[in-house]
């Protein structure tokens, strides 16, 4: 395995022109977690690439070559041998061994119980980070995050290719078991929907068991392939299942329901931000530390609103809402209300707003 290390430690990183993320690896030890393509390798080749050569060493785990008891045993006489600072361990998986190095870097899917290491969760571009993507900021990019989502790969992908390549992605990351609950939460995107709901629908076109069909969802919570979104003031309520990536929708599923994939693009944008919030029925999303209600509604129409804000008026009176934020595609304004402040707001701008 001395050969295989050599070979590692010699060879020249490559990285295309790297766009900055929100999140960074400073001279700390870190696990890095994060889906497929949601940019672990480049945020690590970007770091190392501005160390001395010489200082580190970049293990890919999946490497087939790999022998994994003769490379623990050279290891760690190799990195003293050269002086390794730094060790990077992408695509990780049990059993390599931690020489005693400064700084270790560990990139993987899975969140594993490695208590000297401090975590870096990646998760794809929110809007803000797509637009380092776009050539130019104005009602095009907006359109093209829809088309494209948060995978910065799709960007280098053809227009007939992209399908395929996510389905690629995700087939090659997930189970068959996972890979088939994504498909329905895809169905039901942006809808309530349980893990009994997804067994008794995927128990008549496969045999599987209750028991392998809750652990493969909550893996894929977990992992954060899918996320669940809680009613307010009901824990054990059924939760509304979004994807983490509006991309995956089309790629996933022929249905098409706009209204519901920007609800979607709304919630991450929500999530990314570590807001706390919940749904409530009529109300897309309420933040309560922020006495405010969230409603998407890409194509307002003004009488329709007031509708609305009429059937949720209970909700609003109730909680003491203040501010009521209207997020579109393209509307913009305020509506009068009794009760709270309403905004009309464009995803655009909302998204990049404080």
């Amino acid at each position: 395995m001395e050969i295989l290390l050599e070979e590692f430690y010699k060879t020249d990183l490559q990285l295309e022109k790297y766009h900055q993320r929100k999140v960074y690896i400073d001279d700390k030890s870190y696990q890095i977690n994060g889906i497929t393509q949601s940019g672990k390798t480049k945020l690590i080749k970007n770091y190392l690439l501005s160390l001395k050569k010489s200082s580190y060493l970049y293990i890919n785990c999946v490497d087939i070559r790999i022998e994994l008891e003769p490379f623990n045993a050279a290891l760690a006489d190799f990195c003293n041998a050269n002086k390794i600072d730094v060790l990077a361990y992408d695509n990780y998986r049990e059993g390599f061994i931690f020489p005693n190095v400064t700084q270790l870097l560990v990139a993987s899917q899975k969140h594993y119980n490695i208590p000297f290491l401090k975590t870096l969760q990646l998760y794809p571009l929110d809007y803000e980070e797509f637009l380092a993507y776009e050539h130019k900021y104005d009602s095009s990019a907006l359109k093209h995050f829809v088309q494209l989502g948060g995978f910065a790969a799709m960007h280098t992908i053809s227009a007939d290719e992209r399908i395929y390549f996510l389905q690629n992605i995700l087939q090659n990351s997930l189970d068959s078991v996972e890979f088939d609950i994504m498909r329905l939460c895809a169905k039901f995107l942006s809808q309530k929907l349980s893990a009994f709901t997804i067994y008794e629908r995927l128990k008549q076109s496969r045999k599987i068991s209750k028991d392998k069909l809750y652990k493969s969802f909550e893996a894929l919570r977990e992992k954060n392939y899918i996320h669940l979104l809680e009613k307010f003031a009901h824990a054990k309520a059924t939760k509304k299942v979004y994807l983490c990536d509006t991309s995956l929708k089309a790629a996933l599923s022929v249905e098409k329901n706009f209204g519901r994939l920007f609800e979607n693009m709304i919630f991450l944008e929500l999530f990314k931000a570590s807001k706390k919030v919940y749904y409530e029925e009529g109300v897309d999303f309420y933040l309560p530390d922020n006495d405010e209600i969230i409603l998407s509604k890409p194509f307002a129409d003004e009488r329709r609103l007031f509708k609305k804000l009429e059937s949720i008026e209970a909700f609003i009176f109730s909680y003491g809402v203040r501010k009521i934020t209207v997020v579109t595609m393209n509307k913009e304004g305020n509506i009068a209300h009794p009760l709270s402040q309403v905004d009309i707001i464009p995803f655009d701008i909302w998204a990049l707003g404080d």
